[in-house]
């Protein structure tokens, strides 16, 4: 691994889309406890300011960068703007997403169809391909793909969405094939259902929470600081001979069987 401290990221950069809340500010927040500048990014610049202010009084480093990822221009801008600032970029990680419609995918429109593949799958191959080629001039890098617990299962409610993930971890396996020889590792972690603002739906009401923790082993439900540590850790050399896989933090949910 060629380091005294596999786990560190000191003097890394780090660009995490969506890390304005939820997993992706944890995922932030704990790359830069790790040594990493980080790149605070979402929709609202106001939100990923506090962010980078909360994550810079740590005594970190950090700056805010406003993208919508639906928009290509916005990002490009958010790949020149950090490297505009600090030269490279080591560590990417693409949480940003979306999903504009829950319910059966007999009654999605076109249009939130194309949002959802649009931001969660399509941006995260403009965001490689505009991030990989400078990681492979210095061999070496890594890119975290976030898909979902749902990329493995059938649903009747997130149809678009669970497509999306399942393309996403697919992605990932692609690009670590194509970009393993320049020294680039790219893996997907795949969260079961996590205490976010994101997956409200499927746990603020108490019947449907009490429904999930009694469905995982650990019984209860994940916290974004729960992905944020696998983050950490594939982003490190510690993982450096890790590459093109998609890793469950669910509680064990997919493997847990509750009438046995």
């Amino acid at each position: 691994m060629g380091t005294a401290q596999p786990f560190r990221l000191d003097g890394q950069v780090a660009l995490i889309t969506g890390s304005s809340r939820g997993i992706g500010k944890a995922i932030a927040q704990q790359l830069a406890r790790a040594g990493a500048k980080v790149v605070i990014s979402s929709r609202k610049l106001d939100a990923c300011e506090v962010v980078r202010d909360e994550i810079k009084a740590e005594g970190h480093e950090a700056i805010a960068v406003a993208c919508n990822v639906g928009k290509r221009e916005e990002l490009e801008a958010l790949v020149a703007r950090t490297l505009d600032t600090w030269g490279r970029i080591d560590v990417l990680v693409a949480n940003a997403a979306v999903n504009p419609h829950y319910g059966p995918l007999a009654t999605i429109s076109e249009d939130a169809w194309n949002k959802v593949l649009g931001s969660n799958l399509t941006a995260t191959l403009h965001l490689a391909n505009r991030v990989l080629p400078q990681m492979a001039e210095r061999g070496k890098g890594s890119m975290i793909v976030l898909s979902s617990v749902s990329a493995f299962l059938g649903t009747g409610l997130l149809g678009a969405y669970a497509v999306s993930k399942a393309a996403e971890a697919q992605l990932a396996r692609n690009l670590a094939v194509e970009w393993g020889r320049k020294g680039i590792r790219v893996n997907a972690i795949a969260p079961g259902v996590i205490e976010t603002d994101f997956a409200k739906a499927l746990w603020e009401n108490p019947k449907a929470r009490r429904m999930i923790e009694n469905g995982n082993c650990i019984g209860r439900l994940g916290q974004p600081e729960d992905v944020a540590g696998l983050a950490v850790f594939l982003a490190s050399d510690a993982a450096s001979f890790i590459t093109g896989q998609t890793l469950l933090v669910d509680g064990g949910s997919t493997i847990f069987t509750s009438f046995l």
